[in-house]
Protein backbone atom coordinates (compact mmCIF):
# COMPACT_ATOMS: atom_id res chain seq x y z
CA UNK A 1 0.00 0.00 0.00
CA UNK A 2 0.94 3.59 0.20
CA UNK A 3 3.00 4.93 2.83
CA UNK A 4 0.60 7.13 4.94
CA UNK A 5 2.61 8.89 7.78
CA UNK A 6 -0.33 10.11 9.84
CA UNK A 7 -2.38 6.89 11.25
CA UNK A 8 -5.41 8.38 11.46
CA UNK A 9 -6.11 8.91 8.07
CA UNK A 10 -5.66 5.53 7.07
CA UNK A 11 -8.88 3.85 5.41
CA UNK A 12 -10.16 0.89 7.76
CA UNK A 13 -9.60 -1.45 4.41
CA UNK A 14 -6.22 -0.35 4.10
CA UNK A 15 -5.48 -0.74 7.44
CA UNK A 16 -6.65 -4.29 7.58
CA UNK A 17 -4.88 -5.14 4.75
CA UNK A 18 -0.95 -3.58 6.33
CA UNK A 19 -2.16 -5.77 9.85
CA UNK A 20 -2.83 -8.75 7.13
CA UNK A 21 0.41 -8.52 5.65
CA UNK A 22 2.33 -7.92 8.97
CA UNK A 23 1.14 -10.96 10.07
CA UNK A 24 2.40 -12.94 7.21
CA UNK A 25 5.78 -11.69 7.48
CA UNK A 26 5.34 -9.89 3.84
CA UNK A 27 4.88 -6.07 1.83
CA UNK A 28 2.37 -6.22 -0.53
CA UNK A 29 2.84 -3.37 -3.18
CA UNK A 30 1.50 -2.91 -6.65
CA UNK A 31 3.77 -4.05 -9.36
CA UNK A 32 4.45 -1.87 -12.20
CA UNK A 33 7.64 -2.82 -13.58
CA UNK A 34 9.06 -5.41 -16.40
CA UNK A 35 11.88 -6.98 -13.82
CA UNK A 36 8.04 -7.47 -11.71
CA UNK A 37 6.24 -8.85 -14.39
CA UNK A 38 8.85 -11.45 -15.33
CA UNK A 39 9.08 -12.16 -11.47
CA UNK A 40 5.31 -12.79 -11.43
CA UNK A 41 5.44 -15.32 -14.72
CA UNK A 42 8.29 -17.01 -13.02
CA UNK A 43 6.26 -17.60 -9.67
CA UNK A 44 3.06 -19.03 -11.34
CA UNK A 45 4.86 -20.70 -13.63
CA UNK A 46 7.01 -22.41 -10.45
CA UNK A 47 3.46 -22.91 -8.70
CA UNK A 48 1.38 -24.47 -11.61
CA UNK A 49 3.97 -26.21 -13.98
CA UNK A 50 2.44 -25.46 -17.03
CA UNK A 51 3.91 -26.13 -20.48
CA UNK A 52 6.29 -23.62 -20.94
CA UNK A 53 4.07 -22.82 -24.30
CA UNK A 54 1.16 -22.54 -22.94
CA UNK A 55 1.51 -19.28 -19.73
CA UNK A 56 -0.59 -18.68 -17.25
CA UNK A 57 0.34 -14.91 -17.85
CA UNK A 58 3.30 -13.56 -19.70
CA UNK A 59 5.24 -10.30 -19.04
CA UNK A 60 3.46 -8.54 -22.46
CA UNK A 61 -0.05 -9.26 -20.68
CA UNK A 62 1.10 -8.03 -17.32
CA UNK A 63 2.38 -4.70 -19.21
CA UNK A 64 -1.47 -4.13 -20.96
CA UNK A 65 -3.47 -4.72 -17.86
CA UNK A 66 -1.36 -2.49 -15.26
CA UNK A 67 -1.54 0.02 -18.11
CA UNK A 68 -4.85 0.06 -18.79
CA UNK A 69 -5.31 0.76 -14.77
CA UNK A 70 -5.92 -3.21 -13.98
CA UNK A 71 -4.80 -4.86 -10.86
CA UNK A 72 -1.67 -6.17 -10.15
CA UNK A 73 0.41 -6.76 -6.96
CA UNK A 74 2.75 -8.86 -5.03
CA UNK A 75 4.04 -9.90 -1.87
CA UNK A 76 7.46 -10.06 -0.87
CA UNK A 77 9.56 -11.71 1.67
CA UNK A 78 12.41 -9.10 1.60
CA UNK A 79 13.46 -8.84 -1.57
CA UNK A 80 11.97 -12.27 -2.74
CA UNK A 81 8.70 -12.19 -4.44
CA UNK A 82 6.36 -15.20 -2.56
CA UNK A 83 2.65 -14.44 -4.14
CA UNK A 84 0.97 -12.44 -6.58
CA UNK A 85 -2.71 -11.71 -7.70
CA UNK A 86 -3.86 -10.40 -11.12
CA UNK A 87 -7.19 -8.60 -11.41
CA UNK A 88 -9.45 -6.46 -14.09
CA UNK A 89 -12.46 -4.50 -14.53
CA UNK A 90 -15.25 -6.30 -15.56
CA UNK A 91 -18.43 -4.77 -17.48
CA UNK A 92 -19.01 -0.89 -16.99
CA UNK A 93 -22.20 -1.35 -15.92
CA UNK A 94 -21.56 -3.64 -13.10
CA UNK A 95 -18.89 -1.75 -11.30
CA UNK A 96 -16.72 -5.30 -10.43
CA UNK A 97 -12.92 -6.39 -10.08
CA UNK A 98 -12.50 -9.77 -11.81
CA UNK A 99 -9.62 -11.38 -10.20
CA UNK A 100 -8.11 -13.84 -12.59
CA UNK A 101 -5.41 -15.58 -10.72
CA UNK A 102 -3.50 -15.58 -7.62
CA UNK A 103 -0.99 -17.99 -6.10
CA UNK A 104 1.36 -18.35 -3.43
CA UNK A 105 5.30 -19.83 -3.88
CA UNK A 106 5.54 -23.49 -1.60
CA UNK A 107 7.85 -21.75 0.73
CA UNK A 108 5.58 -19.43 1.91
CA UNK A 109 2.89 -21.98 2.74
CA UNK A 110 0.75 -21.36 5.77
CA UNK A 111 1.84 -18.12 6.61
CA UNK A 112 -1.67 -16.65 5.51
CA UNK A 113 0.54 -14.70 2.69
CA UNK A 114 -2.98 -14.94 0.44
CA UNK A 115 -5.07 -13.58 2.79
CA UNK A 116 -2.66 -10.71 3.07
CA UNK A 117 -2.79 -10.33 -0.91
CA UNK A 118 -6.95 -10.66 -1.20
CA UNK A 119 -7.04 -7.61 1.36
CA UNK A 120 -4.41 -6.13 -0.29
CA UNK A 121 -7.03 -6.40 -3.72
CA UNK A 122 -10.03 -4.97 -1.48
CA UNK A 123 -8.25 -2.17 -0.24
CA UNK A 124 -7.16 -1.81 -3.53
CA UNK A 125 -10.50 -1.65 -5.08
CA UNK A 126 -12.52 0.00 -2.84
CA UNK A 127 -10.46 3.46 -3.10
CA UNK A 128 -11.59 3.43 -6.55
CA UNK A 129 -15.07 3.21 -6.48
CA UNK A 130 -15.39 -0.77 -7.11
CA UNK A 131 -17.24 -2.76 -4.43
CA UNK A 132 -17.12 -6.11 -5.84
CA UNK A 133 -15.24 -8.76 -6.84
CA UNK A 134 -15.52 -12.21 -8.87
CA UNK A 135 -13.35 -15.24 -8.99
CA UNK A 136 -13.68 -18.74 -9.74
CA UNK A 137 -12.24 -21.66 -8.08
CA UNK A 138 -12.22 -25.37 -8.02
CA UNK A 139 -14.98 -26.61 -6.10
CA UNK A 140 -13.24 -29.90 -5.41
CA UNK A 141 -10.47 -27.71 -3.27
CA UNK A 142 -11.74 -27.49 0.41
CA UNK A 143 -8.74 -24.93 1.57
CA UNK A 144 -10.07 -23.00 -1.23
CA UNK A 145 -13.91 -23.01 -0.31
CA UNK A 146 -13.24 -22.50 3.47
CA UNK A 147 -11.25 -19.50 2.56
CA UNK A 148 -13.57 -17.97 0.16
CA UNK A 149 -16.19 -18.54 1.29
CA UNK A 150 -15.78 -18.92 5.36
CA UNK A 151 -12.57 -16.74 5.86
CA UNK A 152 -13.26 -14.04 3.00
CA UNK A 153 -17.21 -14.31 3.13
CA UNK A 154 -17.55 -14.52 -0.84
CA UNK A 155 -20.76 -16.02 -2.00
CA UNK A 156 -20.96 -18.67 -4.42
CA UNK A 157 -23.43 -17.49 -7.31
CA UNK A 158 -22.35 -20.13 -10.30
CA UNK A 159 -21.61 -23.70 -11.09
CA UNK A 160 -19.16 -23.45 -14.60
CA UNK A 161 -18.42 -26.98 -15.93
CA UNK A 162 -14.96 -27.50 -17.49
CA UNK A 163 -14.77 -23.50 -17.60
CA UNK A 164 -11.34 -23.27 -18.84
CA UNK A 165 -11.15 -26.75 -21.04
CA UNK A 166 -8.32 -28.89 -20.64
CA UNK A 167 -5.15 -27.80 -18.38
CA UNK A 168 -2.29 -30.17 -17.88
CA UNK A 169 -0.47 -28.62 -15.26
CA UNK A 170 0.72 -29.43 -11.77
CA UNK A 171 -2.04 -28.26 -10.04
CA UNK A 172 -5.12 -29.33 -12.48
CA UNK A 173 -3.43 -32.21 -13.21
CA UNK A 174 -5.74 -32.81 -16.64
CA UNK A 175 -8.84 -32.98 -14.38
CA UNK A 176 -12.16 -31.38 -15.98
CA UNK A 177 -11.84 -27.56 -14.81
CA UNK A 178 -15.31 -26.92 -13.32
CA UNK A 179 -15.28 -24.06 -11.15
CA UNK A 180 -17.51 -22.23 -8.76
CA UNK A 181 -17.84 -18.29 -9.68
CA UNK A 182 -17.97 -16.12 -6.39
CA UNK A 183 -18.54 -12.51 -5.78
CA UNK A 184 -16.84 -10.78 -2.57
CA UNK A 185 -19.07 -8.24 -1.34
CA UNK A 186 -16.36 -5.30 -0.66
CA UNK A 187 -18.41 -3.41 2.09
CA UNK A 188 -21.08 -6.74 3.43
CA UNK A 189 -19.27 -9.71 3.57
CA UNK A 190 -21.38 -13.09 4.34
CA UNK A 191 -21.39 -14.24 7.92
CA UNK A 192 -21.23 -18.00 7.75
CA UNK A 193 -22.09 -19.70 11.23
CA UNK A 194 -21.22 -23.42 10.45
CA UNK A 195 -23.56 -26.24 9.59
CA UNK A 196 -26.51 -26.59 11.36
CA UNK A 197 -27.92 -29.58 12.71
CA UNK A 198 -30.65 -30.23 10.73
CA UNK A 199 -29.25 -30.50 7.48
CA UNK A 200 -29.49 -33.63 5.08
CA UNK A 201 -26.68 -35.06 2.82
CA UNK A 202 -27.06 -34.64 -0.59
CA UNK A 203 -23.67 -36.22 -1.58
CA UNK A 204 -21.59 -37.45 1.43
CA UNK A 205 -18.39 -39.77 1.99
CA UNK A 206 -17.90 -43.97 2.29
CA UNK A 207 -15.58 -45.39 4.75
CA UNK A 208 -13.33 -45.33 1.51
CA UNK A 209 -13.18 -41.78 0.74
CA UNK A 210 -15.77 -42.35 -2.17
CA UNK A 211 -18.19 -39.90 -2.86
CA UNK A 212 -21.97 -41.10 -1.37
CA UNK A 213 -25.03 -40.10 -2.60
CA UNK A 214 -27.57 -39.33 -0.81
CA UNK A 215 -31.27 -37.00 -0.77
CA UNK A 216 -31.77 -33.81 -2.08
CA UNK A 217 -34.79 -33.67 -0.51
CA UNK A 218 -34.88 -30.99 2.18
CA UNK A 219 -34.42 -27.10 3.20
CA UNK A 220 -30.73 -27.50 4.29
CA UNK A 221 -28.35 -29.58 2.57
CA UNK A 222 -24.72 -30.78 3.05
CA UNK A 223 -22.65 -31.93 -0.17
CA UNK A 224 -19.43 -33.16 0.73
CA UNK A 225 -15.58 -32.62 -0.98
CA UNK A 226 -12.80 -34.90 -0.72
CA UNK A 227 -10.61 -33.31 2.71
CA UNK A 228 -7.31 -33.04 -0.31
CA UNK A 229 -8.15 -33.20 -3.68
CA UNK A 230 -4.61 -32.93 -4.85
CA UNK A 231 -3.76 -36.07 -2.84
CA UNK A 232 -6.35 -38.37 -4.74
CA UNK A 233 -5.38 -37.02 -7.61
CA UNK A 234 -1.84 -38.72 -7.42
CA UNK A 235 -3.08 -41.62 -5.51
CA UNK A 236 -6.31 -42.74 -7.32
CA UNK A 237 -6.81 -40.46 -10.19
CA UNK A 238 -10.13 -42.69 -11.12
CA UNK A 239 -11.37 -41.80 -7.67
CA UNK A 240 -10.83 -38.33 -8.03
CA UNK A 241 -13.14 -38.74 -11.57
CA UNK A 242 -15.63 -39.77 -9.52
CA UNK A 243 -15.52 -36.91 -7.09
CA UNK A 244 -15.49 -34.22 -10.40
CA UNK A 245 -18.64 -35.86 -11.65
CA UNK A 246 -20.82 -36.30 -8.28
CA UNK A 247 -20.31 -32.81 -7.42
CA UNK A 248 -20.79 -31.50 -10.79
CA UNK A 249 -24.20 -33.30 -10.61
CA UNK A 250 -25.33 -32.70 -7.12
CA UNK A 251 -23.75 -29.21 -6.14
CA UNK A 252 -24.32 -28.04 -9.89
CA UNK A 253 -27.56 -29.29 -10.06
CA UNK A 254 -28.76 -27.46 -6.81
CA UNK A 255 -27.78 -24.35 -8.15
CA UNK A 256 -28.87 -24.75 -11.67
CA UNK A 257 -32.39 -25.43 -9.75
CA UNK A 258 -32.28 -22.25 -7.97
CA UNK A 259 -30.21 -22.76 -4.49
CA UNK A 260 -28.12 -21.43 -2.99
CA UNK A 261 -24.57 -21.94 -1.21
CA UNK A 262 -25.16 -20.74 2.47
CA UNK A 263 -21.20 -21.37 3.37
CA UNK A 264 -18.72 -23.73 3.53
CA UNK A 265 -18.05 -26.08 6.79
CA UNK A 266 -14.54 -26.55 8.00
CA UNK A 267 -15.33 -30.14 8.13
CA UNK A 268 -15.40 -30.26 4.18
CA UNK A 269 -19.14 -30.07 3.23
CA UNK A 270 -21.07 -26.90 0.85
CA UNK A 271 -23.78 -26.04 2.72
CA UNK A 272 -26.79 -25.47 0.63
CA UNK A 273 -30.33 -24.15 1.16
CA UNK A 274 -33.58 -24.32 -1.02
CA UNK A 275 -35.89 -21.66 -0.10
CA UNK A 276 -38.79 -23.41 -1.94
CA UNK A 277 -38.69 -26.35 0.73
Amino acid sequence: MDAVTDVTTVPPAVEAALRAAGAAGVTVRELTAIDDFAAVCTLFQGIWRTDPASPLVTTELLRALTKAGNYLAGAFDGPTLVGACVGFFGAPADGIMHSHIAGVSAAAAGRHVGHALKLHQRAWALRRGVTAIEWTFDPLVARNAWFNLGKLGATATEYLPDFYGGMHDLVNGGDDTDRLLVRWDLDHPTEFAGAPGHAVVALGRTAAGAPEPGTTTGATLLVAVPSDIAAVRAAAPGRAREWRVAVRDVLGGLLADGARVAGFDRAGWYVVTREDR
